[in-house]
């Protein structure tokens, strides 16, 4: 095991000195996208792009864009995708000193398929190795789970590992991000001590154990979510935007802002960046969604998975320009 060396000139300027540790996946993203509908069992003329992806690693990205300082805990292998990704993700001002670099490992990679409209028509991914973030890697880093501000995890995280993070935290409030109606069975026993949990349809089918396909089912899911221990549910609704429940402080519906879909990878990710810097800010839910809507919006309007000029203020001007006075 090796970390990567420090990098000590970030490219962004920190409003504060709160901090936020993003724990999962890094991958390199390798996605297909096609104009003509696409024909299964054909070969579909189109264009492939590689880029660096992964959930949490895409949320740290956006949080560190959007102001805040970040610290991501991921592993790679010592081969050049991995490389590729620990540069990309620290030149967008994540610090990724903490990441393991393993040499015997293969760096997680993502396949997409893409039609005509963005939305993803299947995918392939290959995230062996974060099966080797395990307990005794992750002891050392007990001080900063304890002293984050907030505790972002993705569900490709194994069980041995969301076991320790979950009894380590403190009172260090987690967000989750379900990722696949599969993993997200993994926080299961510790739904308890979720602050925040986001979910599509599927996600929430999985852990409610009924079919979702009416806004009661919607409701009845979070209500459902609330009884086993979550905090506060963002159901993710894609181009309807989302349902959102705080226990004992609200719930409702908010429509997804304006936007031309060219890809959506990534949005979800964004989404939950702009939830968490809200967090951080002092926001409550309720008026948190309108800034996180407005990430998840200008990121479906990027072709990349993080949108590169993604900041406050461009996420200020694109609810604006929703909502003109």
């Amino acid at each position: 095991m090796q970390n990567s060396p420090p990098d000590s000139t970030l490219p962004h300027t920190r409003t504060s000195d709160r901090c936020v540790l993003v724990l999962g996946g890094a991958n390199m993203d390798i996605s297909g996208s096609t104009t003509r509908p696409l024909v299964l069992s054909d070969s579909n003329p189109g264009r492939i792009r590689c880029a660096p992806g992964g959930v949490a690693r895409n949320v740290a990205e956006n949080l560190a864009r959007l102001g805040n300082t970040t610290r991501l805990l991921t592993a790679v292998g010592d081969d050049l995708y991995g490389r590729s990704l620990l540069d990309a993700t620290r030149q967008a001002g994540v610090d990724v000193v903490g990441c393991w670099v393993l040499a015997d490992e293969a760096t997680s990679t993502y396949v997409s398929l893409h039609g005509p409209d963005g939305d993803m028509a299947v995918a392939v991914n290959d995230m062996g190795i974060l099966d080797c973030i395990t307990p005794e890697r992750l002891a050392p880093h007990a001080p900063q789970v304890q002293q984050a501000n907030a505790l972002v995890v993705d569900c490709n995280l194994g069980a041995p590992a969301l076991e320790w993070l979950f009894t380590h935290r403190s009172a260090t409030p987690v967000f989750v991000d379900a990722v696949s109606a599969f993993k997200c069975e993994r926080v299961r026993p510790w739904l308890a001590h979720v602050h925040l949990l986001k979910v599509n349809r599927l996600e929430a089918q999985a852990l409610c154990g009924f079919g979702i396909h009416t806004d009661a089912d919607m409701e009845r899911a979070a209500h459902c979510l609330h009884t086993l221990g979550v905090a506060q549910v963002v159901l993710s609704l894609g181009e309807r935007g989302v349902y959102w429940s705080a226990r004992h402080a609200g719930q409702g519906w908010h429509t997804a802002l304006p936007t031309t879909v060219v890809n959506a990878t990534g949005a979800g990710d964004a989404l939950m960046a702009g939830l968490v810097h809200a967090f951080v800010d002092g926001q409550d839910l309720r008026t948190s969604l309108p800034f996180a809507l407005g990430c998840a919006a200008l990121t479906l309007a990027s072709e990349h998975a993080n949108h590169p000029g993604l900041s406050v203020a461009a996420v200020t001007q694109c609810m604006h320009n929703a909502n003109p006075l």
